[in-house]
C-alpha cells in the first residue's frame, strides 16, 4: 500500500465516521473530503469538479424536478381517491398505502411520493382511529421498496446505471431493474402489510401524544360571500343542509367586524364573512358551487403577493413552537407579511370563536396561505411541521394527461436509446415549463441540493480510489478473504456489507463507494459485473434498520413518534426477506 492509497483510505474512513456521527451535514463532509484530496494533490481541481457535471448528478436533479411536475398534475391525488374504500381493516389499509406509495416511487422521487401521501395516511388513519405510528413506517418502507423498480426510482439506481456505462460501455436501461426490483417490492409490500406492521411497537406507548397531534378533524375557516353568490338571502343555517351536514356554520362577520353567532339566525348578505367548521375538501366544493372566496385572499398581508405565487400549506404546531399561547396577529407580526392563517383544525373539538381570537396550542393544524418562499422558510423558525403543500388551484382543473404523456415520451426516448436519459428528462422539464405545468418559481424548488452536492463531491473520492489503485486493492483483498466461496456467496457478502453501510450513511454515498468495488470484485472473479452492480443497487436501498439511512425514514420519525431502535424491529426481517428473494432473482435474471 503506497502513500496515495493510505491518504485516500484515511479520507474515506474519516468521511464514513463523520457521516455516521452526523455532527456536520453529509454534503459538508463530502465537500471537505473533496478539498482534502485536491489539497494533497491526489486529484486535480479540474477532475474533482467534473463530478458535478456527471450524468448521474444531472439525472438525479432532473428526476426531482419531474417529481414536482407530476405532483402538480394531481395524478397521486387521483390515485388516492381510489384507495379510500380499501382502508376498512388494518391489513387492507397498510397494503393500499404501501402499494400506492411503492407504485408512485417507481416513477418519481421516493421522498416526494412519501411526502405527498403522508397526509393521506394521517387523514385516513384518523378516520378509522388508527395512529400514525401504525401507518407511517410501512409507508416509508414502501416508498423505499418502490424505488427499486426502475432506474429513476432512487439515486442508487441512477448511480449504478451510469457506473455500468464506465465499466461496460453501456448503461443499464430504464427497466433493467424491473425483474429483480418488482419481485423484491411485491415480497416486501406483502410482508409489511400482512405481518410486518405487527412488529411496530405499540403506537400508544411509543407515541402517546402523536395520535392526538395528527388527528385532524374540521377546520375553522372564514370565507367571503361574493356579489354573485346564490347564498345571498338564505339563512346561515342553510349551509349545513347545502353541504349535507359536512359544513357547520359558526357565525357571520359583517360591517366593521361585528360577529353574529349562528344561534341568532342571521341572513347571508353580499360581503359577509362566514365562519364555518368543515374539512378543506368540503370548503372547496362550497366555494366552487356557491360563489365564495377565501377571506384571507384579500388580507393586507397578501396584497402585494401575486396570485401565481400563492400557496396553501398544512402545518402542525409542535411542542416547542413559538406560536403556543399566541394568536394569529402574532403569527403575522413574526413573518412580516406575505403569509395569512386561512384555517385552523384542533383535535376534533369545536371552538366557537372567530379565527383571529384563537390561541394556538400544541397539535393545532394550521392551513396557511401566502408567498411560497415565505411559507418554505417559516416552518423551522416557528416550530411548525409541514403535512402537505399544494398549489392554490381552487378554480382550475387538474391536468393529468399532458404531464404523463410528456413523462412517458421521455422514458420511451431514453429506453429506446434515442437520447441519454439526462437529456430526455431535461427536455421534459423544458416542456413542463413552457406549458406552465411547472411554474418557473418551482423549477429548482424540489431539488435536494445537499444530495446533489454529496453526489458531485463523492464522485471525486471514487475517482481518487480508482486512480490510486485503492479500488483494486479492496477488491483483491475481498476476493482473497472469500476465495473459499462461490461467486454467489461473495455477492451475498458484498450485499450484507453494503446494507450495513447504507444504514449509517446516505444511500447514494453507499452506492458511490460500493459500485467500483463491486465491479472490481467481479473482474477478479472473471464473471459478469452486472449481477454485482445490481446487487449493490438492491442493497444500497435496504435502509430499513435506522432512521438515518434514508430520508423517508427520517421524515416519518417525528410524526410517527418512533424511537431510533424501533426501525430494526420490522426492518431486520424485511432486510432478510429481501436478501432471500433478491439473490436467486439476480442469479436468474443476471447470470454470471
Amino acid at each position: 500500500m503506497n502513500g496515495d492509497q493510505l491518504f485516500v483510505f484515511g479520507v474515506l474512513i474519516a468521511s464514513l465516521v463523520l457521516f455516521a456521527w452526523e455532527r456536520w451535514r453529509y454534503d459538508v463532509v463530502a465537500l471537505a473530503a473533496m478539498f482534502a484530496l485536491v489539497a494533497a494533490g491526489t486529484i486535480s481541481a479540474a477532475d474533482a469538479l467534473q463530478g458535478f457535471g456527471h450524468p448521474a448528478v444531472i439525472t438525479v436533479a432532473a428526476v426531482l424536478v419531474i417529481s414536482r411536475a407530476l405532483r402538480n398534475s394531481g395524478i397521486v391525488d387521483l390515485l388516492s381517491r381510489f384507495m379510500v374504500p380499501l382502508t376498512r381493516t388494518p391489513v387492507m389499509h397498510i397494503a393500499a398505502l404501501t402499494g400506492l406509495v411503492a407504485f408512485c416511487s417507481a416513477f418519481m422521487n421516493n421522498v416526494g411520493a412519501l411526502a405527498l401521501l403522508l397526509p393521506v395516511a394521517i387523514a385516513t388513519g384518523a378516520e378509522h382511529k388508527r395512529s400514525p405510528g401504525l401507518l407511517l413506517m410501512p409507508l416509508a418502507f414502501g416508498s423505499i421498496l418502490g424505488g427499486l423498480i426502475t432506474m429513476i426510482g432512487t439515486p442508487p439506481n441512477i448511480i449504478i446505471a451510469t457506473f455500468r456505462q464506465e465499466f461496460a460501455g453501456e448503461s443499464f436501461a430504464m427497466f433493467d431493474f424491473l425483474p429483480v426490483g418488482l419481485a423484491v417490492t411485491v415480497a416486501g409490500v406483502a410482508f409489511v402489510a400482512a405481518y410486518g406492521w405487527r412488529l411496530i411497537p405499540d403506537a400508544n406507548k411509543s407515541a402517546a401524544n402523536t395520535e392526538q397531534l395528527f388527528e385532524v378533524a374540521e377546520y375553522i375557516i372564514e370565507v367571503r360571500v361574493a356579489q354573485s353568490s346564490d347564498l345571498i338571502g338564505l339563512p346561515l343555517t342553510q349551509i349545513r343542509e347545502l353541504s349535507e351536514g359536512d359544513a357547520v356554520p359558526i357565525g357571520v362577520v359583517r360591517g366593521r367586524g361585528h360577529f353574529r353567532a349562528v344561534t341568532k339566525h342571521p341572513e347571508i348578505r353580499a360581503g359577509d364573512v362566514l365562519v364555518l367548521e368543515a374539512d378543506a375538501v368540503v370548503i372547496k366544493n362550497l366555494m366552487d358551487e356557491h360563489g365564495l372566496e377565501l377571506a384571507a385572499s384579500g388580507a393586507k398581508a397578501l396584497e402585494h403577493v401575486g396570485a401565481d405565487r400563492l400557496t396553501l400549506c398544512e402545518a402542525v404546531v409542535t411542542a416547542g413552537s413559538a406560536l403556543i399561547g399566541r394568536d394569529p396577529r402574532y403569527l403575522q407580526r413574526r413573518v412580516g407579511g406575505g403569509l395569512e392563517l386561512v384555517a385552523l383544525a384542533r383535535q376534533g373539538r369545536s371552538y366557537r370563536r372567530r379565527l383571529r381570537d384563537q390561541r394556538f396550542r400544541t397539535g393545532d393544524v394550521l392551513l396557511l396561505q401566502g408567498d411560497a418562499e415565505v411559507i418554505s422558510g417559516v416552518h423551522g423558525d416557528l416550530g411548525l411541521l409541514p403535512l402537505a403543500e399544494r398549489e392554490l388551484q381552487l378554480h382550475q382543473p387538474r391536468r393529468v394527461i399532458v404531464p404523463l404523456a410528456i413523462f412517458a415520451a421521455a422514458i420511451a426516448a431514453s429506453a429506446t436509446g434515442l437520447v441519454h436519459i439526462a437529456f430526455a428528462f431535461t427536455g421534459a422539464i423544458l416542456l413542463y415549463v413552457l406549458l406552465d405545468v411547472l411554474p418557473l418559481r418551482e423549477l429548482y424548488k424540489e431539488i435536494d441540493w445537499p444530495v446533489i452536492v454529496l453526489l458531485g463531491a463523492m464522485l471525486s473520492l471514487g475517482q481518487a480510489l480508482q486512480e490510486s489503485g485503492g479500488t483494486t486493492l479492496i477488491a483483491d483483498t475481498f476476493v482473497a478473504w472469500t476465495g473459499w466461496a462461490p461467486a454467489a456467496v461473495v455477492m451475498l457478502l458484498l450485499m450484507v456489507i453494503t446494507i450495513a453501510l447504507t444504514n449509517v450513511i446516505n444511500n447514494a454515498a453507499a452506492a458511490l463507494l460500493m459500485a467500483p468495488i463491486a465491479a472490481g470484485i467481479a473482474q477478479r472473479l472473471e464473471v459478469s459485473i452486472d449481477p454485482f452492480l445490481m446487487a449493490v443497487a438492491v442493497a444500497a436501498s435496504c435502509a430499513f434498520l435506522t432512521p438515518v439511512g434514508h430520508q423517508s425514514n427520517t421524515l416519518v420519525m417525528g410524526p410517527g413518534g418512533y424511537r431510533f431502535s424501533d426501525y430494526w424491529r420490522m426492518g431486520l426481517p424485511l432486510t432478510g426477506l429481501i436478501l432471500v428473494v433478491s439473490v436467486p432473482m439476480l442469479l436468474i435474471v443476471w447470470p454470471f
